[in-house]
C-alpha cells in the first residue's frame, strides 16, 4: 500500500529532544516546517520515562504555533510500545520509526497505532509514518517497507548508524547509492524520500551543507532532517525552486501550449527541444514552488 493522503510539504525536519525543556520551548522559533521530538538517541536510558511523559504537552505547545510534529520512538519493542502509547495524540502529526528492517515492522507499528487511536477517539489514519532505514537488512527490503502501509508517507536514511552496520565511514562517497536506492524506492510507492549524501553529525561546515543540500534536491529529496539550528534556514531556501527556475518552467510551459494550440506536437524553448519528461520536470517545479514558497 502506498500513502493514501496528501503529503506534507516539509523542506525541514528539526530534532528536539523531548525532555529537555527550553530546546522544546524555542522550538517553534527556528523556522523548521516541523519538530521532531525524539525519544531515542539523544535521550539517555534513565530520562526515557521522563521524556515520552513530556511528549503531549510539548507536542500541543508545538503545535500551537503552526508546525507539525513528529516523535521518533525507540527501537526496542517494549520501549517502541510505551513510546506509542503516551505519544499518539491530535498533536502529532507522524511517527519516525527507526531502524525500519522489513515491511512486517512498518506493518506491526501500524497496527498498535490502530488500536491506539480508537482508544482515544482519533480519527483513523490520523498517525502517519515516516520510516528510518538504518540497516542493510532494510535497504535489501525497501520497496516492501515503501507499501507496507497506507500511514507512511516518507523514508530517510539514517546515516550515522547504516554506515557503522556496513563497517564504513558516513563518507558521501559511500551512502550516494544507498540514498539513491531511498529515493527511488519513494518515488516508485507514491511517498517522499527524505535526506542527503553526508553525515547528519557534521553540522559545523554550513557551506559544506549547502552543497550537499543542493545535490539532495538535485537527486530528487524533497526535504531533510536537522539536529542544529543553524541547517533550517540552509534546508528552507535550497529545498524550493530558485526564481530563475520558477521564470524557466512558465516560459517553458507556455511555449509548450502554445505548440499544441498550433497543432504542433514538438517545440523549442530557449534553444532546446521540449518533450514529455521536460515537461513534467516543469510542472513539479511549479508544484513545488506553490507547496513550498
Amino acid at each position: 500500500m502506498t500513502a493514501s493522503t496528501p503529503l506534507p510539504a516539509w523542506r525541514s525536519a528539526l530534532f528536539v529532544p523531548a525532555h529537555v525543556e527550553k530546546f522544546v520551548a524555542k522550538a517553534h522559533t527556528r523556522g523548521a516546517d516541523a519538530i521532531i521530538l525524539d525519544l531515542e538517541d539523544s535521550v539517555p536510558l534513565p530520562e526515557k520515562a521522563s521524556a515520552r511523559g513530556a511528549v503531549p504537552g510539548a507536542a500541543a505547545q508545538i503545535a500551537g504555533h503552526g508546525l507539525d510534529v513528529l516523535v521518533r520512538i525507540n527501537r526496542p519493542w517494549r520501549l517502541a510500545v510505551r513510546d506509542l502509547e503516551e505519544s499518539i495524540c491530535a498533536q502529532v502529526h507522524t511517527i519516525a520509526v527507526p531502524k525500519v528492517a522489513s515491511a512486517d515492522h512498518l506493518a506491526f507499528i501500524a497496527e498498535i497505532i490502530d488500536e491506539i487511536e480508537i482508544d482515544k477517539g482519533l480519527t483513523p489514519g490520523h498517525t502517519k509514518l515516516l520510516a528510518f532505514i538504518e540497516g542493510v537488512g532494510g535497504l535489501a527490503q525497501v520497496d516492501a517497507i515503501a507499501r507496507a502501509s497506507s500511514r507512511l508517507i516518507g523514508l530517510f536514511l539514517g546515516a550515522e548508524d547504516f554506515s557503522a552496520e556496513v563497517g564504513m565511514q558516513p563518507t558521501a562517497e559511500g551512502l550516494f547509492g544507498p540514498n539513491q536506492q531511498i529515493v527511488f524506492a519513494a518515488r516508485r510507492a507514491g511517498i517522499l524520500p527524505f535526506g542527503f549524501v553526508g553525515s547528519i553529525a557534521d553540522y559545523s561546515d554550513l557551506d559544506a551543507f549547502r552543497a550537499r543540500i543542493r545535490q539532495a534536491r538535485a537527486l530528487g529529496f524533497v526535504g531533510a532532517l536537522g539536529i542544529h539550528p543553524s541547517q533550517v534556514g540552509i534546508m528552507n531556501e535550497e529545498f524550493v525552486p530558485s526564481v530563475e527556475e520558477v521564470d524557466h518552467a512558465r516560459g517553458l510551459l507556455a511555449a509548450y501550449e502554445q505548440a499544441l494550440a498550433e497543432g504542433r506536437g514538438a517545440a523549442a524553448y530557449k534553444g532546446k527541444m521540449i518533450d514529455a519528461p521536460v515537461v513534467a520536470r516543469a510542472r513539479e517545479v511549479l508544484r513545488a514552488h506553490v507547496a513550498r514558497g
